[in-house]
């Protein structure tokens, strides 16, 4: 019985300076794990800007910018359907088989629901493909989830639009 006593007694004596840690604890953790409110807008402007560097790089025939910003598991479709993972559309845009004179991104539009994003954007571009002049304009989508990492794109479907082909100038 006064062993009973005894532990109930410093447990009661120990149980407040338990109580606070985990509170702490927990406080930590909802700091840490759980994201901040951030100004939507703030948010917004990063992607458009993510959106940029994109066509930027796509330009330069640079795959840098993909390698980190592209989730591992990216899952893509190119103008012409070919489903594409991160390799595949790292390897189509470090090609040498096309370079271009002008890689334009406009009407970017952003729409964020919690941590994930989607954008909407029109690719403009000229260059050569295999020697020959083209420009083509396509519709481009792209999947963002914010992570610990920040954002980062997870899917993407490029569309061309009429008359569907590249045009031969």
């Amino acid at each position: 019985m006064y062993k009973v006593v005894a532990l109930v007694t410093m447990w009661l004596a120990l149980f407040p300076a338990w109580s606070p840690q985990n509170e702490e604890v927990q406080d930590c953790y909802r700091r840490c794990r759980v994201s901040p409110q951030n100004d939507p807008d703030m948010e917004r402007q990063e992607i458009v800007n993510l959106e940029r560097e994109a066509a930027n790089a796509i330009q330069h025939n640079d795959g840098t910018f993909f390698r980190r910003v592209y989730s591992e598991d990216f899952a893509g479709t190119l103008s012409r359907g070919e489903p594409v993972n991160k390799n595949g559309f790292i390897s189509a845009v470090e090609s040498t088989a096309i370079r271009y004179q002008s890689f334009n991104v406009v009407d970017i539009k952003v729409r964020i629901f919690r941590d994930s994003a989607v954008a909407t954007c029109l690719w403009s571009s000229r260059g050569y493909v295999k020697g020959q002049f083209v420009s083509s304009q396509m519709r481009a989508m792209h999947v963002y989830i914010n992570g610990g990492s920040g954002w980062r794109v997870i899917a993407g479907q490029e569309s061309p639009l009429p008359p569907y082909m590249s045009q031969v100038l």
